[in-house]
């Protein structure tokens, strides 16, 4: 009984003495550039999720299999340098032209990231992992 109390006692000890030490913390300035690339990425990420929005590419996606509310979690998932892609695509497409192919590109997005095991939408896929 002895032996456990001085245990737990010089457990203690250390605990509080580390308990005590000073925490630092670092603050710098944020350069121009980060702050314009992360306005811009809300950007992307808004101009993707208003293309997933419209009704005729809703009815697209669902006529491919993939239900609306898992292609934007998915876009919500994606990298800044991904959904800069997508909406990249997006304003290059012709009006109405162009929706098959950026589906399809979503779908290729997420059934990579299912083959990849970041997500599981696909009931056909196996994680690598």
């Amino acid at each position: 009984m002895n032996t456990f109390k001085r245990a737990i006692a010089s457990t203690m000890i250390v605990c509080m003495t580390v308990i005590g030490m000073p925490l630092t913390a670092q603050a710098s300035i944020v350069p121009t550039d980060e702050a314009i690339t992360s306005v811009e990425a809300s950007a992307n990420r808004s101009k993707v999720e208003t293309f997933l929005a419209r009704a005729d590419v809703r009815d697209a996606m669902v006529a491919q299999g993939l239900s609306p509310d898992n292609a934007s979690e998915r876009v919500r998932a994606m990298s800044d340098a991904e959904v800069a892609q997508l909406a990249d695509r997006v304003d290059h497409a012709p009006a109405g032209a162009g929706v098959l192919g950026i589906i399809f590109t979503v779908f290729i997005v997420l059934l990579v990231t299912d083959i990849l095991g970041l997500t599981k939408v696909f009931p056909f896929t196996r994680s690598i992992r």
